[in-house]
């Protein structure tokens, strides 16, 4: 069976370079979650827990008896986040003022119906009070400029600067102040300086 890797198919989105560039982020599927407050807390972790368990039971269905439809095997998406301040006067050093969306793409053959099917299998094999909050969806992002970040995540202001600099310099502008991470590095087994995370945010053209 043919596998589809994230990294291969999808590498516009996923692997880009170590400098600032301008994409267009077509319409994509996810399981996600809302949530608030320090991402170092016990809730961040219980989200984090609840979507990829959630994600590998869609990835795992092959093995059950009723194997849904256009089903194709593929590498679980890694984990992304958007976020914005609670308190827009505050620093974005201050950790309890964060507001987040943390979510995870979803294979082509993924619809509602087996969304919910998975939902309750998942609350019952792998219980989290946070499965209550997850929903499936599509979001649109558009055109959006990124960039590849490598180092903590506390650095990630100066890849931000660089992202700026880029827009003002070619002629687009930011239009909102949510911004995406995804997470390419497991930061339980990965080095601060050695984190690998694409930073971006939504733009338009002067």
């Amino acid at each position: 069976m043919y596998k589809v890797d994230y990294k291969k198919e999808y590498k516009e989105l996923y692997l880009p370079k170590g400098k600032p560039v301008i994409v267009n982020v077509p319409a994509i599927n996810f399981i996600m979650l809302d949530g608030m407050g320090d991402p170092n807390g016990e809730e961040f972790a219980l989200a984090t827990a609840a979507l990829y368990s959630l994600s590998y039971a869609v990835k795992m269905s092959y093995k059950s008896n009723d194997v849904p439809a256009g089903y194709y095997d593929y590498t679980v998406f890694p984990l992304e986040g958007v976020w914005v301040l609670i308190d827009k006067t505050l620093p974005p050093t201050i950790k309890s003022n964060l507001k987040y969306k943390l979510m995870i793409r979803q294979p082509d053959f993924l619809i509602d119906d087996l969304f919910e099917r998975f939902l309750s299998e998942t609350k019952k094999k792998k219980p989290n009070p946070l499965l209550e909050k997850v929903r499936f969806g599509s979001i649109l992002e558009g055109l959006c400029c990124q960039m590849l970040h490598i180092g903590s995540y506390d650095n990630e202001l100066e890849s931000f600067k660089r992202m700026n600099q880029f827009c003002n310099e070619n002629g687009y502008k930011r239009t909102s102040k949510l911004h995406r991470e995804i997470y390419l590095s497991d930061p339980r087994k990965t080095e601060p300086h050695k984190l690998k995370t694409v930073l971006r945010f939504q733009v338009e053209a002067n």
